[in-house]
């Protein structure tokens, strides 16, 4: 063995420790909690999860979340009340912007009781986020010096991730099957209607590589785009999200951790998978990016093929999803929602509209969560009634990003909600909140 192939086999049997090393910790946190919202019977799931590890290499899951479904397009809401997306990736980056907003509060509580030295003494420590030094004047924090931020997800993400995993399967299908709804499913993502698409060129889907993909739903088209697009996103504007960039500078992914499909062949690669569909596309934005902003490139690692609840069949007509999405994060987070119609579990058609049927990750909890902690932030804003979309808006380093990024060929067919089903504002009583 020649010195370059030594390194490569030395480089990939570390990345496989590290990806044994993670789905450990996750699937130790997953079997801790409750039996609600897990897989029951011959059902199956996707499992994700993020994970943060201090500079004393200390490696703990911060946020859970299980699912394979996603609303269409005719049941999006304008309340923003709903939940659109929920597949695993989608519920447990959500679930990690509740622990976000929850550290801020926790932060600036104590900054507001005690200051900063007291701050600095007593809670540091225990925090993975700092405030920012290189931004005095506008409170914004970071991650800490030294902390790191790592994801796991039990499966290839849907999408360009998945695809070369799924193309020897279906040009093997029967053409009956490709026609089939249900097929949909395989990997959660609609692979097979794009497939059929590209007929016409060379016929083995090789030209769908790179291209925004979309979710399907039952019987309803989406207008969710792929895992893999949104996490290839979130290696350009990080995963914050617009409204958490008003308080925090974008967070990057350290590592990507996928488990082992039992459907694939000897010779696939999962990390190079990993790294053209997630990395390799958004490369040409290396010099048109502006700090805080870059290019972000995690280290990617093959996990050990999880347990049968997460391990789908070939085909979607043997795969049976569990309907439900489990959501959790350590800062007390613990949800259960239908995925199929985006509520929490156990509610009842006739009770569908109530307020306590939505879900803590739904767009309209987080407009409260943000105007909340923008209060106590004492954030300035021009308008007393502002809507979801207006504030998304505003955070203008973030957007510019996002538009740079949906520029590019690889992106610019990204899919775009209708304004209207961002255009709503928390009314409480009639009286929109005021900015502080």
């Amino acid at each position: 063995m020649d010195s370059h192939s030594h390194l490569q086999s030395s480089a990939s049997s570390s990345s496989k420790e590290w990806g044994k090393k993670v789905a450990e910790k996750v699937f130790s946190a997953y079997k801790s909690l409750p039996k609600k919202g897990k897989p029951q019977g011959r059902e199956v799931t996707v499992l994700a999860a993020f994970l943060l590890s201090s500079p004393s290499q200390e490696l703990e899951v911060v946020a859970l979340g299980t699912g394979t479904k996603c609303i269409g397009r005719s049941l999006l809401s304008p309340r923003g009340d709903i939940v659109n997306d929920s597949h695993a990736e989608i519920i447990v980056r959500r679930a990690l912007l509740r622990l976000f907003y929850a550290e801020i509060k926790r932060i600036n509580d104590v900054l507001n009781k005690h200051g900063h030295k007291q701050l600095q003494d007593d809670d540091m420590g225990s925090s993975f986020l700092q405030l920012d030094p290189e931004d005095p004047g506008h409170g914004k924090y970071k991650l800490r010096v030294g902390w790191k931020l790592h994801l796991y997800i039990s499966q290839l993400p849907c999408g360009g991730a998945s695809l070369s995993l799924q193309l020897p399967v279906q040009r093997n299908a029967s053409a009956k099957e490709a026609e089939s709804p249900s097929s949909m499913a395989l990997n959660h993502c609609s692979t097979l209607n794009l497939l059929e698409a590209s007929k016409g060129n060379n016929g083995d889907g090789s030209q769908l590589f790179g291209l925004v993909q979309r979710k399907p739903g039952r019987g309803d088209m989406t207008l969710s785009v792929s895992c893999s697009d949104k996490i290839s996103r979130w290696n350009v504007v990080g995963v914050q999200g617009a409204l958490l960039s008003y308080f925090l500078q974008p967070v990057y992914l350290s590592s990507i951790s996928v488990g082992q499909s039992p459907n694939a062949s000897e010779d696939f690669c999962l990390e190079d998978n990993l790294k053209r569909s997630l990395y390799d596309r958004i490369m040409p934005l290396s010099n048109l990016l502006t700090g805080p902003f870059h290019v972000n490139k995690p280290l990617f690692s093959e996990a050990p093929m999880p347990v049968k609840e997460f391990q789908h069949s070939e085909t979607a007509s043997a795969t049976l999803t569990c309907s439900y999405s489990i959501c959790w994060n350590k800062s007390g987070l613990h949800e259960v929602i239908l995925g199929t119609t985006g509520r929490k579990q156990g509610t009842s058609a006739k009770g569908a509209l109530y307020p306590s049927t939505e879900s803590s990750l739904s767009k309209k909890r987080f407009l409260e969560t943000f105007l909340s902690l923008r209060s106590d932030l004492q954030i300035k804003c021009t308008q007393n009634d502002i809507s979801y979309r207006e504030l998304k808006d505003g955070a203008q380093e973030y957007n510019s990003t996002s538009k740079i990024f949906k520029g590019m060929p690889s992106f610019n067919e990204w899919l775009l909600k209708p304004l209207n089903l961002e255009a709503f504002s928390i009314n409480n009583e009639g009286i929109h909140p005021s900015c502080k």
